[in-house]
């Protein structure tokens, strides 16, 4: 089962009890439907708990049956029916409308008056056009209608509610959708998922606690890499001064450095520093190391 599908589960598990509920539910679910129309409404789903769901909610929201319902050990794809035409113009006129006279789905916020009622509405809409990726490969959670103007009015009931959707259009449907982990997380809390939303948080900290590993990764592997090339840079000006003049040449502290450097090709300045005999500062260690550079630079300049 996917992550989506584990979600619309959870949510499925909210309990059936107040009427304006269980109406605002079955509003968001046929907004949000295959088809709902004067003629017909049928939803089609693949949730084994929505499909359980669905005949008990909409008798508790409208007193009646579907027309048609799936076979009752039916898997995959089950769709719900009803043409009936007094059925018909019993839900059209729960939500303030009639069959005949309806062009274009609006959301009527007059059945959507309390809180509750908004969240079913918006626990509707996520059982029959929602989707959320698996939080393991990233944020994303969509609601997806054919009714544009639905879609815009369900953006402005998710403001008042404090969530800030991004919209977009897809395939000739209007989307609403969101890519921040803690909204997502405060969304499916909303509406039931709760450990939907767990998981969705917990993935937020795992990724950030492996980008804030790499970034030290990172950051580590690149200091190294300046430590390798300052160390290459002060062998090569070692090098040329032995050649030149002799390690003997060199004045004593100068000497020590050197010696220490190509015995410790790798060292970092602190480790050089404590490895001094005295021990000395790593400022120290990194002055005598810039002379050896001036002294060796010196000696490549071409004469005037």
């Amino acid at each position: 089962m996917s992550f989506s599908s584990e979600a619309k589960a959870e949510v499925c598990q909210a309990r059936i009890q107040k009427k304006c509920c269980a109406v605002a539910e079955s509003y968001g679910i046929l907004l949000y439907a295959n088809t709902f129309s004067a003629r017909e409404i049928r939803i089609i789903t693949s949730s084994d708990e929505l499909a359980e769901r669905l005949p008990r909610l909409f008798r508790r929201a409208f007193s009646l049956d579907f027309d048609l319902v799936p076979a009752e050990n039916a898997r995959g794809k089950r769709s719900f029916l009803i043409t009936d035409e007094d059925k018909l113009r019993r839900i059209f006129a729960a939500f303030g409308a009639e069959p005949e006279t309806t062009l274009t789905h609006h959301v009527n916020y007059g059945v959507l008056e309390e809180d509750c009622d908004r969240l079913s509405f918006l626990r509707g809409a996520f059982l029959a056009g929602g989707s959320t990726t698996d939080p393991e490969k990233g944020f994303h959670l969509e609601l997806a209608t054919p009714h544009r103007s639905v879609s815009r009015e369900t953006c402005s009931l998710l403001l008042d509610l404090g969530f800030e959707p991004r919209e977009a259009a897809r395939g000739g449907n209007a989307l609403l959708y969101f890519k921040k982990a803690d909204v997502i997380a405060d969304l499916l809390t909303a509406l039931g998922a709760m450990n939907a939303s767990m998981q969705v948080h917990e993935a937020k900290v795992d990724k950030e606690m492996r980008n804030t590993i790499t970034r030290r990764v990172n950051c580590d592997s690149a200091n190294a890499d300046k430590v390798v090339a300052a160390a290459q840079e002060q062998l090569g000006a070692i090098r040329l001064l032995v050649k030149t003049y002799g390690i003997d040449a060199l004045p004593e502290p100068l000497r020590e450095t050197a010696l220490l450097r190509i015995t410790n090709p790798e060292a970092s300045l602190a480790d050089l520093a404590r490895l001094s005999s005295p021990p000395v500062s790593k400022s120290c260690l990194s002055h005598r190391l810039k002379k050896i550079l001036s002294l060796a630079e010196r000696e490549q300049a071409p004469e005037t």
